[in-house]
């Protein structure tokens, strides 16, 4: 069964499933894009590869962390310091430790000159948080706007602080960037919300070749169907992170419709 929302799949951004769907998706852009490429172009898959330690490391796929405090206290008949009643049963607790994050991106590269002519990117909850994952994206983001590289980036998570623009006081769940360089610091910026479907846009190439069009609804409705995500979902339940008063009496009212709940 498709999935059944028109646009974006709020069910998707679970942190638990965003991993792979991240993956799956950004193979299915580069899959759907070389037969259209060939033979001046090809897409490559790339990575980037770093670690992250601390209380960051256990955010990092968790929804929501919950701190339980124990209260409970004695006091010694001979001392005025309190202690915690000691406990029948031990407390659940995460232990931070180093883990190591490999987020996929693609590059578009002319086959002659290997040079990169457009980078394509799907953010994770990682570059939307604050921390070394948002640092390490941004830098290489500016790398790009700094060089003769188009942009594309893609952001289709409602959670995180959104990448920075000028420009734009229009707010949008979702959006995504198109950055040419020969128009720089001016972009194309497409912001869509959830009842909407994701907009089509050219990918940016070299001045005068034709541009595919990206269909980003059909590709991640692909993902859906292959990953058989309409077997994994819940939709009796609420989609992490919750969504907005009004998108969830939208959604509600969708599902119902659908016969999902």
């Amino acid at each position: 069964m498709p999935s059944p929302f028109p646009g974006m799949n709020p069910y998707l951004e679970n942190p638990q499933l965003w991993p792979a769907v991240h993956h799956r998706f950004i193979v299915a852009i580069a899959d759907a894009l070389l037969p259209q490429l060939l033979p001046k172009y090809i897409v490559d898959i790339e990575k980037r590869v770093y670690q992250i330690d601390g209380e960051d490391s256990l955010l990092v796929g968790i929804p929501d962390v919950t701190v339980q405090r124990f209260t409970s206290q004695t006091t010694s008949p001979t001392s005025n310091v309190a202690v915690a009643a000691p406990l029948t049963k031990p407390l659940q607790v995460t232990v931070p430790m180093q883990m190591e994050f490999r987020e996929g991106y693609l590059e578009v590269r002319e086959i002659a000159t290997k040079e990169v002519v457009t980078v394509i990117e799907v953010l994770s909850p990682t570059n939307k948080r604050t921390g070394q994952g948002r640092e390490i994206y941004e830098e290489k983001r500016q790398q790009v706007l700094a060089s003769r590289t188009h942009l594309v980036e893609i952001d289709l998570l409602r959670s995180g602080q959104p990448m920075p623009v000028f420009g734009n006081n229009i707010q949008g769940s979702y959006r995504i960037l198109v950055s040419r360089e020969k128009r720089r610091p001016n972009a194309d910026l497409y912001l869509f919300n959830l009842p909407d479907a994701i907009p089509t846009f050219p990918l940016p190439l070299r001045i005068g070749d034709l541009e595919p069009v990206v269909d980003l609804q059909a590709l991640i409705g692909g993902v859906y169907d292959r990953a058989g995500y309409d077997f994994v979902i819940d939709y009796s339940g609420e989609p992490v992170p919750k969504l907005s008063e009004a998108d969830a009496v939208w959604a509600d009212g969708l599902l119902r419709e659908k016969g999902l709940r």
